[in-house]
């Protein structure tokens, strides 16, 4: 199974999700400025919400995928203040025709002083636990 992880983090917490999931995946986590060179069985897709929208860099790495090379996308996110950046992720993949799978992870980001410290310790384990979960290794 060809497993691929990609990431935008402006503040750092989202390369440290990455990283998390590639320690439990034995995969590399990269930004989303390496495309995707094979076809993919899953694509581990990591963004957060910014001001209530997730970052352009995010639309245009899922505007520059090819359907024909993605099977199935798992969403991994935080933000503060919105549940998840699953539901603007996943509308932008299916109008793509990219399948997106209905497990997701979100946990709080820190903004200011909203959330401080996150995502913290726990929220990385359990991110790991879900990770071990998707059984795709």
């Amino acid at each position: 199974m060809n497993i691929e992880i990609r990431y935008h983090s402006k503040t750092g917490h989202m390369q440290k999700m990455a990283e998390a999931v590639s320690s439990v995946l034995g995969v590399e986590a990269k930004t989303l400025d390496k495309p995707l060179s094979n076809d993919v069985d899953v694509l581990l897709l990591g963004s957060a919400v910014y001001a209530a929208g997730i970052d352009g860099k995010v639309k245009d790495f899922i505007a520059s995928l090819d359907p024909a090379q993605v099977k199935n996308v798992i969403c991994f996110s935080s933000c503060a203040i919105l549940e998840s950046s699953y539901a603007q992720v996943k509308k932008l993949l299916e109008t793509r025709g990219i399948h997106v799978d209905t497990r997701e992870f979100h946990c709080r980001g820190q903004f200011t002083m909203l959330h401080r410290g996150h995502p913290n310790d726990t929220d990385i384990a359990n991110l790991k636990a879900f990770v071990q979960e998707l059984h795709l290794n």
